[in-house]
């Protein structure tokens, strides 16, 4: 087996799943791409199909590859904009639910903070790079924006055009750094705006905010990106599925 050092007391399927895990982070294989078949991977690993379509499954139940019917298996883009939809209430004047456009209103490299240096796992003094954007619908802003980036990881976003950001972060990274997020976590909390971000929101200072922070991670599970998005509480709503 061409793997990665793994722990053999653990089932061949769990160190195939971590192995190809691995590759992928790797991107030998990038979101939107097939992997090899199962039976391509069962000859060069070795193993019994069996064994490689249990590593597979695993994959698939972790959000990390899917399956397409008469296709092969792929490895899954991230989706993260219905986290926005779930939040917030996205729509033009026409009542069209839209992705908001970004806005970058500030870029820079500053030493981490002792908040910043424990979200992305980092000594405090190392250079991060800042972000401050704002989402518009219709050039109304809905969300203000704070994001850290390990700069090590990240240098080439202090070189890209501003204007060529694009309304979604995470593509640029995996384009431009070969970053790719594959999870997040979300905590929701609850401020009442500054006078910058009564400004930024058009809102009147000490107005309800709900603060979504969110910690990007790879499929190691290594932080990629922390930010703290900041919305008008009125138009806050809250949407889950529960079966």
């Amino acid at each position: 087996m061409n793997a990665a050092p793994h722990d053999d007391r653990l089932p061949r399927y769990q160190r195939l799943r971590d192995d190809l895990a691995a590759r992928i982070n790797r991107n030998e294989w990038r979101p939107g791409e097939p992997i090899p078949s199962e039976a391509e991977l069962g000859a060069h690993y070795g193993v019994a199909i069996g064994t490689v379509r249990k590593a597979i499954d695993q994959l698939v139940s972790d959000a990390v590859l899917e399956r397409q019917q008469g296709r092969g298996t792929f490895v899954r883009r991230a989706r993260f904009n219905s986290s926005l939809f779930r939040f917030f209430r996205f729509q033009s004047e026409s009542g069209e639910r839209r992705v908001p456009k970004s806005r970058i209103i500030r870029r820079k490299s500053v030493p981490a903070n002792s908040a910043v240096a424990s979200a992305l796992r980092i000594p405090v003094g190392e250079p991060v790079i800042s972000l401050s954007r704002l989402r518009l619908i219709d050039d109304v802003p809905l969300l203000a924006e704070e994001i850290w980036l390990q700069q090590s990881r990240f240098a080439k976003i202090l070189d890209i055009d501003t204007a060529e950001f694009g309304d979604l972060l995470y593509p640029l990274y995996e384009e431009r750094c070969g970053e790719v997020v594959v999870s997040a976590e979300e905590i929701l909390t609850v401020e009442t705006a500054n006078e910058m971000q009564a400004r930024l929101l058009r809102l009147e200072t000490g107005a309800p905010l709900i603060v979504i922070e969110r910690l990007a991670l790879d499929l190691e599970r290594r932080p990629i990106e922390w930010r703290r998005s900041r919305g008008p509480a009125d138009r806050f709503r809250y949407h889950a599925e529960i079966r």
